[in-house]
């Protein structure tokens, strides 16, 4: 489990293509202080098993389940990634609780400035788009982001000075894919609402007839 606050970025020093998966080497700093064999490492938002490590670099395999969910595929040697290791209990959760276990991605229809903030547009699948709800939370390539506004199938973000400073975010440009996790509080909800047998569906019409709305 992650936060969503990016440790450190790192550089991808070099991939291993298999015939459907690959292997990647990823230069850090940071994460690697207190490193072991087996550790979770939250890389653009995909929850990535280090296999190997050393001073400065680990490696991590990403199999084809994740080749084909996320936008991994698309690094090459020398990409920027964002890197988070995994929530200790005893660490503050500064943004919200974050699996590493991506829903799909998300496309850049649109980026502005506003002051010292920059807005990005970003367009979704239905499946993905029904948890995103306004002022809620969501991860885009491993960052904890507030959702600012909706409309039909897309949504908004705006990134302060500091996530703009110690994440990849700024590298992003119109048309570029990010990997979209959504709240996993709004998914278990759904699905324990799914299994009710026997009980009332709340509904909009259920939370109005009860004065909830």
């Amino acid at each position: 489990m992650f936060t969503g606050i990016i440790e450190e970025t790192g550089i991808i020093r070099a991939i291993k293509h298999g015939s459907r998966s690959s292997q990647l080497t990823i230069q850090a700093k940071l994460v690697v202080e207190d490193m072991k064999t087996g550790d979770s490492i939250c890389t653009n938002g995909v929850c990535l098993t280090v296999t190997s490590f050393g001073p400065d670099y680990f490696s991590a395999d990403v199999m084809p389940e994740t080749i084909r969910q996320t936008s991994l595929s698309m690094l090459k040697q020398g990409s920027t990634v964002n890197l988070e290791r995994a929530l200790r209990l005893i660490d503050r959760i500064g943004g919200h609780l974050v699996s590493g276990h991506i829903d799909g991605t998300g496309k850049i229809v649109r980026r502005w400035d506003e002051d010292n903030a920059t807005w990005f547009k970003i367009t979704a699948e239905a499946a993905i788009f029904r948890y995103i709800v306004d002022k809620g939370s969501v991860a885009l390539d491993g960052i904890s982001l507030t959702v600012t506004t909706t409309d039909t199938n897309s949504f908004s973000v705006s990134i302060i000075p500091h996530t703009q400073q110690f994440t990849t975010i700024l590298d992003k440009k119109t048309g570029d894919l990010l990997n979209i996790e959504c709240d996993i509080i709004a998914k278990y909800i759904e699905k324990l609402q799914q299994h009710r047998s026997g009980e009332k569906k709340i509904d909009m019409d259920f939370l109005t007839k009860n004065n909830f709305i």
